[in-house]
């Protein structure tokens, strides 16, 4: 499988899929124009309340890879992460626990240990 060009897709005319390198186009949601508008309000739903489960994730939920999430889409896809080595993987944690000073310095502390 060839590797992904990312296309920006705020752009006017640009429907929603991914082009490959090789040009092919793979239009991943032909299946919502199938559906009858009970089945869209359904998958609308589905997708809402997955939405809504990982933006009410707290404390070490906050660290982790969504899977579930990304399992919300019809296209089965195992994603070919890249990890960085660890001082810039910690780093990153530091940022991001950082931006959520910034973002929320009312939010609450969860002073509890990673039990995983």
């Amino acid at each position: 499988m060839k590797t992904p060009t990312i296309t920006d897709f705020s752009q006017p005319g640009v429907r929603a899929g991914l082009f490959f390198a090789s040009e092919r186009f793979l239009r991943m949601d032909d299946d919502l124009e199938t559906m009858s508008r009970e089945e869209l309000l359904a998958e609308v739903k589905r997708l809402r309340a997955g939405i809504r489960q990982h933006r009410d994730s707290t404390g070490h939920e906050l660290c982790w890879r969504h899977p579930q999430l990304w399992g919300l889409l019809p296209e089965r896809a195992d994603p070919q992460i890249a990890v960085p080595p660890w001082p810039r993987f910690l780093r990153g944690c530091l940022a991001y626990r950082e931006s959520l000073d910034r973002q929320r310095p009312d939010a609450p502390i969860h002073d509890a240990e990673y039990e995983g």
